[in-house]
């Protein structure tokens, strides 16, 4: 029998991944992931990891399974926590999501498992694992979930051939309606269960709250940018090459207050992110004010009214060369080389028509179609059909 370790969340989603591969003949070990109790930054006097960690341990008795809870917390804080912070000082919007499964799931936690023994470590997402044969050796290739609604590969984009080699992804099959139903079948305590919001494994955080408790706040100003002005006009010329061509479509614009007018105040440039619309709490505009860019140094917002605002779109974006990451190393690009993709910068968007251009200091990623709020510290990973091939951080 093969031994699995399943990282019990006290979510529906790992309590049925744990219940198909105790069905499949796995024996399997049931493990919550404790990362964090640090009290002063939860929102509300509930401990949500206590309370989740009672939904596993309740499932884990109900299937039989052994259990036990591992405290994380350390890691969490250097490798999560910590770097969100700095990104978010430095004017960037980090994916702690991408993060947690790269840094914590499958390395942190995969590492316990495999010390008790384990030969695979299995989770509740939303994506399958195939093998195939490339030079006669085996290569894992990661693909989309079943269910459209809910695919979760996104999220893993930054895994690597050795992680994903031990990994099982017992529900990837399923969608999240079939899901619900075997947990209810099996009179599991998380059928109903909502699926949780909020930060990876914190709980139920919500993060300008999260980033206030270290960064402090500090006044400034929102500017608004008209749609008309000249800074959107720019000309191509002909003379560039490929290269000087793609990184002057991925430059983002430097704005200045006298390129537009103060239209409000804001409480610190580095709680705002490019595309956000909530909590500017500026009225009296015929559409809604979106955020086009920020400025941590002289902590200025600079935004654009209605979601067309041209501020907003790019029709390309660069990733260093240190932040390239191929899942299917046999199909990165050499230097010089191109490959047409489907391709996505956040969660939930719907995969768009892209190709990468790789060059000596990293690649370029250009659209078909322009992008609506290309944020730097975010992930972008494209797809060859529903396989996720590879990411990168948007530089």
């Amino acid at each position: 029998m093969k031994r699995v370790v399943v990282g019990l969340s006290g979510g529906v989603d790992s309590s049925v991944a744990a219940y198909l591969l105790q069905q499949q003949g796995y024996e399997v070990i049931g493990l919550f992931m404790k990362n964090w109790h640090d009290d002063s930054v939860t929102i509300s006097n509930d401990c949500p990891w206590l309370e989740d960690s009672n939904d596993a341990l309740l499932v884990a008795e109900k299937l039989g399974i052994p259990f036990q809870t591992v405290d994380l917390s350390e890691q969490y804080k250097e490798k999560i926590v910590d770097y969100m912070f700095n990104e978010y000082e430095k004017g960037r919007t980090p994916n702690p999501d991408v993060l947690c499964n790269r840094e914590i799931k499958f390395d942190v936690f995969m590492k316990i498992a495999l010390s008790l023994g384990a030969d695979y470590v299995a989770t509740g997402h939303y994506c399958r694992k195939s093998e195939i044969e490339v030079d006669g050796k085996a290569v894992y290739q990661l693909l989309a979930g079943v269910d459209n609604n809910k695919d979760q590969s996104y999220f893993l984009c930054q895994l690597s051939q050795e992680q994903l080699a031990k990994s099982l992804f017992p529900i990837g099959e399923l969608t999240k309606p079939q899901v619900r139903e075997i947990a209810a079948e099996m009179e599991l305590v998380t059928a109903e269960k909502k699926d949780s919001q909020g930060l990876c494994f914190i709980g139920k955080v919500r993060l300008p709250e999260f980033l206030q408790q270290k960064l402090q706040p500090k006044d400034g100003i929102i500017v608004q940018i008209d749609k008309d002005n000249p800074v959107y006009n720019t000309t191509v010329s002909d003379d560039l090459n490929t290269e000087e061509a793609l990184a002057l479509a991925a430059k983002p614009i430097q704005y200045t207050p006298e390129m537009g007018k103060k239209v409000g105040k804001h409480q610190g440039a580095h709680y705002f992110t490019i595309g956000q619309r909530k909590g500017l709490n500026v009225g009296g505009t015929a559409e809604g004010l979106f955020v086009i860019a920020t400025d941590v140094v002289s902590n200025t917002i600079y935004t654009g009214m209605g979601s067309h605002h041209p501020g907003l779109f790019r029709k390309a974006l660069f990733i260093e060369k240190s932040e390239v990451h191929w899942i299917r190393k046999d199909l990165a690009l050499a230097n010089g080389e191109t490959m047409k993709v489907m391709a996505r910068i956040r969660y939930r968007q719907p995969l768009q028509e892209a190709t990468l251009h790789q060059f000596e200091d990293g690649m370029y990623v250009s659209f078909k179609e322009p992008q609506s709020a290309i944020t730097e510290g975010q992930f972008v990973a494209w797809h060859l059909g529903e396989e996720l091939v590879g990411s990168g951080v948007i530089s």
